[in-house]
């Protein structure tokens, strides 16, 4: 008898894997800061880690590939996943003679309220996927059978090992014909800005669905680059004009783009902020509907966003359909605690991108 999960309803023909490192969270109760805490709240993430959960929620068939010490802690952060309907087979479980310091990476989080806004500190310095030996891994082997990889400019921020490991994989995804989809998910912590963008840069022509126009080099002129960049002088919520020139500008240095698409942010407050998209798909910009909402949690909003734009990609929806199902995903996960947007019914996610708040019975 040939065994399957009945929760993965997947009613795409894709096979999506992203790679990344899961972290354990520790996060102060009651919007406590950590100077006053006497005690923890628990939980696993990570921005691939995210994607790949709120995927599977939804019913893609989502895997996730990532490496965690063979300990309690890196078990139960697999586990975690597990429990999530994410296909970890790929996951390496390391000695400590593979990682010496055989650890899990781990953030606290201090979230934000009213005026005062959320802080991470990060403890992730020698955990077991930045220890291990990536170059030991058959790339060609892992990402065979699959039809889209995602992967962000986190992993690669960590060191040159994580570095080397992405870019390999990018070229190895185009050369197997997989869609790519690149979030640059810029942390200031872990490299500089012009780190960033030169890595960042170089991942572009392996990419189909970039998320976000930053951390990237777009030269006014490649030969001249004290001409600046393109983006130089745009605003944090541009005009439609706006972002409609730097989406072109995008597309005409680098063809290969099939989407671009990115968030805009209005922030009322620490714990009030507002929400719209663009897009760029089939040679139109597109823009969508401003959702107004209250935070009970905004770690992983922009994977939220990213996982909804893949899945109505994969679903074929109507463009304006797609950017408005990535922004409803978005602004639901920050009605939800934790790291990802454990919303599994898809219908939850299209009634808030109609703005359709009756209770369901």
């Amino acid at each position: 008898m040939q065994h399957s999960n009945p929760l993965l309803n997947n009613t795409s023909s894709h096979k999506f894997i992203t790679i990344g490192e899961v972290m354990l969270r520790l996060t102060p109760p009651n919007y406590d800061k950590i100077r006053v805490a006497t005690n923890f709240e628990a939980s696993y993430g990570g921005s691939e880690a995210n994607i790949a959960l709120a995927l599977a929620n939804l019913g893609v068939d989502s895997t996730f590939f990532t490496v965690v010490p063979n300990n309690s802690l890196g078990k139960s952060a697999v586990r975690m996943l597990r429990s999530n309907d994410v296909h970890c087979t790929p996951v390496i479980l390391t000695t400590p003679e593979q990682t010496p310091s055989h650890r899990l990476g781990t953030y606290y989080l201090e979230a934000g309220y009213g005026i005062r806004a959320s802080k991470v500190t990060y403890d992730r310095k020698h955990s077991a996927f930045t220890e291990f030996d990536f170059s030991t891994v058959d790339i060609a082997a892992l990402l065979d059978g699959f039809t889209w990889l995602h992967l962000s400019g986190i992993t690669p921020a960590l060191n040159q090992n994580c570095r080397d490991f992405i870019m390999a994989c990018l070229k190895a995804a185009k050369e197997k014909g997989l869609t790519v989809s690149f979030d640059g998910n810029f942390r200031s912590k872990l490299w500089t800005w012009e780190e960033a963008r030169d890595f960042c840069t170089e991942c572009l022509p392996y990419v189909d669905v970039l998320l976000g126009i930053e951390p990237y080099h777009l030269w006014k002129d490649e030969g001249n680059h004290s001409k600046g960049d393109i983006k130089d002088g745009i605003p944090l919520q541009p005009s439609y004009e706006q972002q409609d020139e730097i989406f072109q500008a995008f597309v005409a240095r680098y063809p290969n783009l099939k989407c671009i698409a990115r968030h805009v942010r209005y922030a009322h407050s620490g714990s009030e902020n507002s929400l719209k998209a663009f897009m760029w798909y089939e040679d139109h910009t597109f823009e969508s509907k401003l959702f107004t909402f209250n935070i009970l949690d905004r770690v992983g909003g922009g994977d939220a966003f990213a996982s909804g734009l893949i899945y109505a990609m994969m679903h074929d929806y109507k463009p304006m359909d797609m950017v408005n199902f990535a922004v409803a995903s978005s602004v639901i996960k920050h009605t939800i605690r934790g790291d990802g947007n454990i919303t599994d019914d898809v219908s939850t996610i299209k009634n808030l991108m109609n703005m359709n708040y009756d209770i369901k019975r």
